[in-house]
């Protein structure tokens, strides 16, 4: 199965998704660790609320078994509505939202690919584990503010290109082929560049054979 988090990884870069997922290499910045930060927060437990009209629930674990995909949400919100559906375990009938928080909003204002991606794939989980049919957003620290994603209005799109994206992802792990680094790729942001291209250390052959005679 294809876990949810990784489909951002190749998305971003088809060889980092191979180094964390072949190789299982691992390395953090200031960008993972602040978002680390954030989702512990999330995930603690402390958004956790309920009234007689809403109910949201952190770090809830999600799948989909027809499309071979899981993955757990920041937060799920259920929201008391007679033009929702039954929702096993709560009384009465609720709209399902899916909320993913991000550090911070583009500076374009306009909806990274990669984050609206990971909503509908979580989206699709959803739906299957509650038989409804949920939305989602997008909240983002920086500026408070919570952003609907048009994952229902762009349903055949985002549909196809994550077949696509979760076709190439198995068979990269199949293949056992870690990709090569893409030309043009942007990798001032990303946490495992020193592993994907380690720096090569500099030295002079002079040098190298004085210090063997020191020996």
């Amino acid at each position: 199965m294809i876990n949810i988090r990784s489909i951002q990884h190749y998305m971003y870069c088809p060889r980092r998704f191979g180094l964390l997922e072949i190789n299982k290499d691992w390395a953090e910045n200031v960008f993972v660790v602040k978002a680390n930060l954030m989702h512990e927060r999330v995930h603690s437990g402390s958004h956790d609320y309920r009234s007689a009209k809403k109910i949201e629930m952190s770090s809830v674990a999600v799948y989909n078994d027809e499309l071979d995909l899981y993955g757990v949400t920041d937060c799920i919100e259920f929201e008391k509505s007679s033009a929702g559906n039954e929702i096993e375990g709560l009384e009465g009938k609720y709209k399902v939202h899916i909320i993913e928080y991000k550090p911070k909003q583009p500076m374009s204002g306009e909806i990274r690919e990669t984050d609206a991606i990971q909503v509908f794939a979580q989206m699709l989980c959803a739906d299957y584990v509650w038989n409804c049919k949920s939305d989602g957003y997008v909240y983002y620290a920086d500026t408070r503010k919570r952003v609907k994603l048009p994952l229902r209005e762009e349903f055949d799109r985002y549909y196809a290109l994550l077949k696509e994206l979760m076709q190439n992802m198995k068979n990269c792990m199949e293949s056992g082929v870690i990709p090569p680094r893409v030309k043009g790729q942007n990798c001032s942001g990303c946490s495992v560049k020193d592993v994907c291209m380690p720096a090569n250390k500099k030295y002079e052959v002079k040098k190298l054979v004085m210090s063997e005679e020191d020996i």
